[in-house]
């Protein structure tokens, strides 16, 4: 059995019952960095055996910890922060163990998206999620595709690219576009900017953020799509 634990964003109360009952019970728990896992598991005097399983090896050992699995051994997969698979290291893992018939178990929990759309203010009753944009290749191609979206997107985005990315977002769907920019979710200096793209430019070009973002963006108006069409 793998389960796919969700662990908290940043407070370590937003934490299911479940999954503490889980991390309790298996055998041996994945994570992307031992040092950070194991802050959540003293706070809640779990002591298991931890192994990293990150990007950079998830696919050198995703068979063999299949083989683990077939084996009898129970396994949790958990991520710095959120649910494993979204935007995190995750799927490999899951689709190997589907294909050798391995059980697979993902509880409910903590995912960044999820708050930062309702909190925007934009429609939740149709929305994609597109994750990280591509850094050089297929962005440009990406972004035109975005501009004619017209239900909610939810993009993730590191600090330091936060402010191109809006630029980018503005030169593919004008500068007045409606966009969200959440910040440091659950934690103490949690926060939610909301205004124009060009707003929200100005904004973070002379405050240089912090910490996780999610960008949510309300989609493109289906009349103007539709009168530009016609």
């Amino acid at each position: 059995m793998l389960y796919l634990v969700p662990t908290p964003l940043g407070n370590l109360k937003d934490i299911t019952l479940r999954a503490l009952e889980v991390l309790k019970e298996v055998d041996l728990i994945l994570c992307e960095d031992t040092r950070t896992s194991q802050k959540l598991l003293q706070h809640y005097q779990i002591n298991k055996p931890l192994t990293p399983y990150h990007q950079h090896n998830e696919h050198r050992v995703a068979d063999h910890l299949v083989a683990q699995l077939q084996a009898g051994k129970k396994m949790a997969l958990i991520t710095d922060a959120g649910t494993p698979g979204i935007s995190d290291p995750g799927f490999l893992l899951v689709r190997a163990c589907i294909q050798q018939g391995v059980t697979v178990n993902c509880l409910p929990g903590a995912t960044a998206f999820v708050p930062a759309l309702i909190n925007s203010g934009f429609s939740a009753q149709r929305f994609c999620f597109e994750g990280f944009l591509p850094l050089k290749k297929g962005r440009q191609t990406l972004l035109k595709l975005l501009a004619t979206e017209t239900r909610t997107i939810i993009l993730y985005e590191s600090p330091v690219r936060l402010v191109k990315t809006l630029t980018d977002l503005a030169t593919y769907m004008g500068e007045t576009r409606r966009a969200s920019v959440s910040r440091e979710i659950t934690k103490m200096f949690e926060e939610t900017r909301r205004g124009t793209l060009q707003e929200l430019i100005a904004y973070f070009t002379l405050k240089p953020p912090k910490g996780e973002i999610v960008l949510v963006l309300e989609g493109r108006d289906e009349k103007s799509s539709k009168s530009t069409e016609n």
